[in-house]
C-alpha cells in the first residue's frame, strides 16, 4: 500500500482533535491532503501534486503508523496477515474506514473537502488503521514440521528408486523441498539421511544377491552380476543426484568433511560390494579369466563387452591401480614366461620373431581395446620386451641364424628382428652376424673361379642388397653401416694363392673391376644392359631424338654405372693390380678407337685422380697426352709431305707412344707390303730429325687400315685390322687362296691367321667365302673373294676377332704386379731405415704397413722376406745385441 513521504515542522508533531461528527469515507488523495490552513498548520505538501518541485514516492511495502497516537512514529514493512485497519465510519464517534476498493470519483470525502470543510485529519499523522478487505492470510507451518514432510516425500522416492518403481512426486516437487530444507540449514541432516539410505539399500538389496552367485557361480558369473548391479547402481546415483542436486551443489560442493553424492555412492558400492572378501577375490579373477580367454582365443570363453565394462568398473571405483592392475601385471609375466620358453623351443628364428612381434602388436593393441590403464600398458610392454628380447638375446643373435635370414631375401623378417631387438637398443648385437654374413657371402663371390667373369656383377647386386638392407631393415644404424663397410672391405682384400692369381697374392677384384670397367667403357650402354644391372631410367626422349642427346643420354647411364664400380674400388686395397689391367686395356682402347665415348673416358680419369690421387694417374694421364701429341707429330709431316710436293700412295697416321707410360706389347710376325714399309721409314726419318737420340718400334698388331674394295654388286670403303688388311691384300694377285697360301703370304702364325680368316669369311661381313662353309677355320680350307658381297652402305667396318686374353698374358701381369709390388715394400724399407738408423723389427713391419697402406695392406711375411733380400743386398744388417733389431748399411 502507498505510504506517505512528509516533511515535519520545526515545532514537531502536532496534536490533532477529531470533530464529534463522522465524516463520510475519502480517498487516499483526500486524506493526504494538505490542509489549507494558515502558516502554522503548513508543512504537509499535496500528495496531488501541490508542489511542482518535489516529486513524492509511493512505496507499496510499507504503511503509516498508527494514527491514534498523538506522534508519528517511523513505518514497518509490510508483513503476510498485516492488515489496513481503518475504524469504522459510527455515528457518534470520530474513527472512520477508508474503503480502498471503492473509486475515488464517488467518494464524499472529496466532495466535502471541496465544499471547503474542514476535516479531521491533521497534516502529520492521518488514519490510524488501514484494514485490505479480502486479503487472505497464509499460517507457515513449523520448521521440524515441514522438514519431516519433505524427507517421507524423498525417502518415499529414494525407496521408489531402488525398487526400481515410479517415483510418487514429481522432480521439480522434490527438488524444490530440498532446496527449501537446505536453505533451512537443515543441509548436514539430509545428507546424513540420505547416506544412510543408500547404506541400507546397498546393503541389504544389492550385496545379498550377489553373496548368494558368489556362493554358487564361477569368477566370470560373478564379476557380470557385478558390473550388472554397478550399472544399476550408478543409473539410479544419477536420478538422486538430480533430485539432491541443490543439496550437492550448496553444501557438498563447500564441504571438507562429506564426499559429493556421486563419490559418496561410488564409496557405498566399493567398501560394500567390491571389497567384500566373498566378492573381491571373484571379481578379480574373473576379469583375469576373460583376459587369459581373449589372450588364447577361446571363443567360448572370451566375452570382449563384458571385460570392457569390468575395466570402466574398476576405473570408476578407483581400484584398477591398487587391486585390479598388480594382479593382471602378476598374471601376465607367468603367461609371457610360459609362452617365450614354448614359442623358442618349437620354432626357428624367423619364426620365433614373427610370433614374438604378433604378441607384442595383441597385447599393446588389447590396451587400448578395452581401456586398460597407461601405467598397465607400459609395465606390458616392458615385461615383454625383458622375456622376449632382453632374457633372449644369445637366441636372437646366433650368427648362423642371423645370416640364414639375411640370406632369405625376406626383408620384412630381418626388420622385425632389428626392431625387436632395438626395443632394448640391442640393435648393435647384430653387428657380429652382420659381418659374418658378408665375408662369407662375398668370399664365396670373390673366390668362385666358374663364375670368375661375372664377379663384378655378383658384387654389384651384393652390395645393392646390402644397402638396402642397412637402409631400410636396419633404419640406417650407423654402427651396422661401418659393419656393412668393414665387413666388405675384408672379403674384397681376401687373397689366396690359387690358380686365379697364378700363385701370386694378388685379390683378384681388382682385375675383376679393370676388366668390367673396360667392357663399359668400350660397349657403352649396350654392356650395361646386357650385365643385367638395374639402372635409374634414363629418358630416351621421342624416337626422332638427334644423335647428339642419346649421346648426352648414354653419356649419363655410363657415368652411374662408373659411379657404381667405383663403390667397389673404394674397398679394394690392392690398386696395383687394378692399374695395370686398366692400364693395358685403354692403351687399347685409345689405339684401336673402340672406345664408346671420350667423354666417358675422360671422365673415368677423373674419378680416378679424384679417389686415388695424382700420382696414380699419373702414367694414365700422359696416355692420353701422347695420342695428343701423336695428332700433332703427323700432321707436322704430312705439311713437310706438300712442302716437298710429295704425294703417297696412302694416308698414313702413326701414334708415337712412350714406352714408360704405355704396357709393352709382344712382337707380332707379319708380311707388311712394301708400299706400308716404304712410308714408315719416311715417317721414321722425318721423326728422328726432330727428335735424336730416340728409336721406334713398330707395333703392327695393333694397327688398322681403310681399303677400297670393288665387288660385282658395287665398290665399298672397309675399316679393317693390319692382319685383315694383308690378308685381302693377298687376293689382288689371286682371286683363290688356300690357308697355306695365306699362311705364307701374311706369315702370320696359326692363331692369328684362324682369327682374321674367321671375321673376313665368316662373322656378319664376308667379303671371303669359304670352302667349306662352316664356323671353324682349318688348315685344309680354301678361300676366296665373295663376289656376291652386298651392302646398303658404302662403309663398312669388320671388326678383329679379338683374341681372348690369353693365360700367358694374364701370369705375366700378375707376376709383375707382384713384382712392383715387392720393389715398392723395399723401397719403403730403405727409406724408413735411413731416416731412423736403427729400428724394431715390430717397429720397421708397422710403419712399412702404413707406408704402403695407398697401395694395399702388405702381410708381414712378405715384409720379411723383403727384409731378408735387403739384408742380403747389404743395404740393412742385423744388430749384433739384439736379433729383433737392424742397421742400416750406409
Amino acid at each position: 500500500m502507498p505510504s506517505a513521504k512528509h516533511s515535519g515542522s520545526k515545532s514537531g508533531p502536532q496534536k490533532q482533535s477529531y470533530p464529534s461528527e463522522p465524516y463520510p469515507q475519502k480517498t487516499i488523495s483526500e486524506l493526504f491532503a494538505t490542509s489549507k490552513q494558515g502558516s502554522k498548520d503548513r508543512g504537509l505538501e499535496d500528495l496531488s501534486g501541490a508542489s511542482p518541485n518535489k516529486r513524492v514516492k509511493l512505496n507499496h511495502s510499507t504503511i503509516e503508523p498508527d494514527m491514534n497516537s498523538a506522534n508519528v512514529g517511523t513505518a514497518r514493512p509490510l508483513q503476510a496477515g498485516d492488515r489496513f485497519n481503518f475504524s469504522s465510519p459510527s455515528r457518534g464517534g470520530t474513527r472512520e474506514v477508508v474503503d480502498l476498493t471503492e473509486s475515488p470519483n464517488g467518494s464524499s470525502i472529496k466532495k466535502k473537502a471541496s465544499n471547503g470543510r474542514r476535516t479531521n485529519i491533521t497534516p502529520h499523522t492521518g488514519p490510524k488503521k488501514i484494514v485490505v478487505k479480502g486479503l487472505k492470510t497464509v499460517s507457515r507451518p513449523h520448521p521440524d514440521e515441514y522438514y519431516n514432510r519433505v524427507w517421507a516425500q524423498l525417502d518415499a522416492a529414494l525407496s521408489a528408486i531402488f525398487s526400481k518403481q515410479k517415483l510418487p512426486y514429481s522432480m521439480e516437487e522434490l527438488y524444490r523441498g530440498v532446496e527449501i530444507v537446505c536453505k533451512q540449514d537443515r543441509a548436514p541432516a539430509l545428507y546424513k539421511r540420505l547416506s544412510e539410505k543408500c547404506t541400507r539399500d546397498i546393503s541389504s538389496r544389492v550385496k545379498e544377491p550377489l553373496l548368494q552367485i558368489a556362493d554358487a557361480g564361477s569368477a566370470v558369473e560373478v564379476l557380470d552380476a557385478v558390473v550388472q548391479a554397478w550399472s544399476t547402481w550408478s543409473k539410479q546415483m544419477e536420478t538422486i543426484r538430480s533430485i539432491f542436486f541443490y543439496l550437492d551443489r550448496s553444501y557438498l560442493l563447500h564441504s571438507t568433511i562429506h564426499p559429493a553424492i556421486d563419490e559418496m555412492g561410488t564409496n557405498e558400492f566399493r567398501n560394500h560390494v567390491f571389497s567384500a572378501a566373498q566378492l573381491k577375490p571373484k571379481i578379480l579373477q574373473g576379469a583375469c579369466d576373460l583376459l587369459s580367454a581373449d589372450r588364447q582365443n577361446n571363443q567360448e570363453a572370451r566375452n570382449e563387452a563384458l571385460f570392457r565394462d569390468a575395466i570402466k568398473m574398476f576405473h570408476s571405483l578407483a581400484v584398477y591401480q591398487k587391486s585390479f592392475g598388480p594382479r593382471l601385471m602378476t598374471e601376465s609375466e607367468q603367461y609371457f614366461l610360459t609362452w617365450a620358453q614354448k614359442s623358442v623351443d618349437a620354432n626357428d628364428l624367423t619364426e620365433y620373431v614373427k610370433l614374438c612381434v604378433k604378441l607384442m602388436e595383441q597385447e599393446l593393441r588389447r590396451c587400448d581395446l578395452y581401456g586398460l590403464d597407461q601405467t598397465t600398458k607400459k609395465g606390458l610392454e616392458t615385461y615383454l620386451e625383458d622375456i622376449l628380447v632382453d632374457q633372449r638375446k644369445d637366441r636372437l643373435i646366433i650368427v648362423d641364424d642371423v645370416g640364414g635370414l639375411l640370406g632369405s631375401d625376406r626383408s620384412d623378417a630381418v626388420s622385425q628382428l632389428y626392431g625387436l631387438l632395438q626395443r632394448r637398443r640391442l640393435g648393435e648385437k647384430l653387428r657380429p652376424a652382420f659381418e659374418a654374413f658378408i665375408v662369407k657371402q662375398g668370399s664365396k663371390i670373390v673366390f668362385d673361379e666358374e663364375r670368375e667373369q661375372e664377379m663384378v656383377i655378383r658384387l654389384l647386386d651384393f652390395k645393392k642388397k646390402l644397402d638396402s638392407i642397412w637402409e631400410h631393415s636396419f633404419q640406417r644404424h650407423e654402427g651396422l653401416g661401418h659393419s656393412l663397410r668393414e665387413a666388405f672391405e675384408t672379403f674384397i682384400n681376401k687373397s689366396k694363392r690359387s690358380n686365379m692369381t697364378w700363385g701370386t697374392d694378388n685379390p683378384k677384384p681388382g682385375e675383376m673391376i679393370a676388366k668390367y670397367v673396360d667392357m663399359v667403357l668400350k660397349r657403352g650402354t649396350k654392356a650395361i644392359r646386357a650385365s643385367g644391372i638395374q639402372q635409374e631410367s634414363v629418358s630416351n626422349g621421342p624416337d626422332n631424338e638427334d644423335e647428339e642427346g642419346s649421346g648426352e643420354d648414354e653419356d649419363v647411364e655410363i657415368g652411374k654405372q662408373l659411379d657404381s664400380v667405383l663403390d667397389l674400388f673404394r674397398f679394394v686395397h690392392g690398386k696395383a693390380v687394378f692399374e695395370a689391367f686398366y692400364k693395358r686395356d685403354l692403351a687399347r682402347r685409345l689405339l684401336l678407337g673402340r672406345s664408346a665415348s671420350s667423354d666417358a673416358e675422360k671422365s673415368m680419369l677423373t674419378r680416378l685422380k679424384s679417389e686415388c690421387g695424382a700420382g696414380f694417374t699419373h702414367n694414365l694421364e700422359q696416355m692420353f697426352k701422347d695420342i695428343e701429341m701423336a695428332r700433332e707429330e703427323i700432321s707436322s709431316y704430312k705439311s713437310v709431305l706438300e712442302e716437298r710436293q710429295t704425294r703417297p700412295a696412302f694416308d698414313l697416321s702413326v701414334n708415337v707412344l712412350s714406352s714408360a707410360a704405355w704396357p709393352s706389347y709382344p712382337d707380332v710376325v707379319v708380311n707388311v707390303p712394301e708400299s706400308i714399309l716404304k712410308a714408315t721409314a719416311s715417317f721414321e726419318q722425318h721423326y728422328k730429325m726432330k727428335h735424336s737420340g730416340r728409336r721406334l718400334e713398330w707395333k703392327h698388331a695393333l694397327a688398322h687400315c681403310q681399303l677400297k674394295a670393288t665387288f660385282p654388286k658395287g665398290p665399298k670403303e672397309i675399316v679393317v685390322s693390319c692382319f685383315q688388311a694383308v690378308i685381302l691384300m693377298s687376293f689382288n694377285k689371286n682371286e683363290s687362296m688356300s690357308y697355306d697360301d695365306l699362311q705364307a703370304a701374311s706369315g702370320l702364325d696359326d692363331a692369328e691367321l684362324k682369327r682374321t680368316l674367321q671375321s673376313l669369311a665368316c662373322a656378319r661381313y664376308r667379303v671371303l667365302s669359304k670352302n667349306p662353309k662352316g664356323k671353324d677355320v682349318n688348315v685344309s680350307d680354301s678361300f676366296a673373294v665373295n663376289l656376291n658381297f652386298s651392302h646398303p652402305k658404302y662403309r663398312i667396318k669388320i671388326n678383329q676377332i679379338q683374341a681372348k686374353e690369353t693365360k700367358q698374358e694374364n701370369q705375366q701381369t700378375h707376376e709383375r704386379v707382384a713384382a712392383d709390388r715387392n720393389y715398392e715394400t723395399q723401397a719403403a724399407i730403405v727409406r724408413i731405415m735411413k731416416s731412423r738408423k736403427t729400428i724394431t723389427h715390430a717397429e720397421l713391419v708397422s710403419e712399412v704397413i702404413t707406408a704402403t697402406k695407398s697401395r694395399g695392406v702388405l702381410d708381414p711375411a712378405d715384409i720379411k722376406k723383403n727384409i731378408e733380400k735387403l739384408i742380403d743386398k747389404d743395404y740393412m744388417e742385423r744388430d749384433e745385441e739384439g736379433h729383433n733389431v737392424y742397421n742400416y748399411v750406409a
